[in-house]
């Protein structure tokens, strides 16, 4: 009997583990945290009554979420000490349709990142995950009018972002496979006629990798950035490269000369660039060294 109760138990987990793994993500933003929830909520879970659980996802999600806030003080700490700028940890998205309900995008990530822990909390659970306040309220310990009152803020200043431009896959891809080669071999005539004209350049070398310091504001002075690294690096394609979509971001994964493996993400208005990621800290990274083998 109790056999039976751990392997219902373990199955319940992983009914709700890629639920439990999105919502840990988009809390986080990064996958190595993520993973390290779960592992811990699943340990609770396994101490938990479970036979008195009258549903279990809920339940998990309540752990998930509380283990995720805990996370999140060190992490802000961490963030205020972090070298340069700060990205989240890029993943794989083949299907761009799965973002039509649960956003991924890095702009959005970036935008939690400025709310409190509790106003991301509340936000996610209600806005992306459909949570009902008075669940959220049990996650968080709080009331439900103060969780209706975090959603409200966090909305309002996600609000604040652009639209995105839900382009074909197969335009964004062809965009960012034309942008990497022009890039490599330093054509600035056709970088030009990609770029929007306030197009912007964030990278994140954690430390750890070389990387703008600060965000690269304007079309001449990205342009400027990549004719530089052209230049030091010589012209030319590496032989391990691929398109995919990363945050469900048309994107660019290559192995770069300084053997870092570099993931470059992009964001796409009216048919040009008009945000680019470039994330070469090797700890956000190495997770996808496997979709370039």
């Amino acid at each position: 009997m109790k056999a039976q109760q751990q392997t219902k138990g373990t199955d319940a987990f992983l009914t709700a583990r890629p639920r439990l793994f999105a919502a840990a993500y988009r809390m986080l933003g990064t996958v190595s945290d993520a993973e390290d929830i779960l592992q811990d909520a699943f340990l609770r879970w396994q101490a938990a009554p479970q036979a008195q659980v009258q549903d279990p996802t809920g339940y998990l999600m309540r752990i998930t979420t509380r283990l995720c806030l805990d996370q999140l003080k060190s992490a802000r700490a961490r963030r205020e000490t972090y070298p340069g700028e700060w990205l989240p940890e890029p993943v794989l998205t083949e299907d761009a349709t799965e973002l039509l309900d649960h956003d991924v995008t890095v702009a959005l990530l970036l935008a939690l990142e400025r709310l409190s822990p509790l106003e991301r909390a509340a936000f996610l659970l209600h806005d992306i995950f459909d949570g009902a306040y008075e669940d959220i309220a049990a996650a968080l310990e709080r009331s439900p009018e103060a969780c209706r009152q975090l959603a409200a803020r966090a909305r309002r200043k996600v609000q604040q972002l652009p639209p995105n431009e839900l382009e074909s896959p197969e335009q964004g891809l062809e965009l960012a496979e034309a942008f990497f080669h022009a890039s490599r071999t330093g054509d600035m005539a056709s970088l030009t006629r990609m770029l929007t004209q306030d197009v912007q350049l964030i990278s994140d070398g954690g430390g750890k990798a070389m990387a703008a310091l600060n965000p690269i504001y304007g079309r001449d002075k990205v342009l400027r950035l990549i004719e530089g690294i052209a230049r030091k690096f010589g012209q030319g394609d590496p032989d391990r490269w691929r398109t995919c979509r990363l945050n469900g971001l048309p994107a660019i994964l290559h192995w770069a000369e300084d053997g870092i493996l570099q993931a470059t993400s992009l964001e796409i208005r009216d048919g040009r660039v008009s945000r680019i990621y470039v994330t070469r800290n090797p700890d956000k990274t190495a997770h996808l060294a496997e979709a370039l083998a």
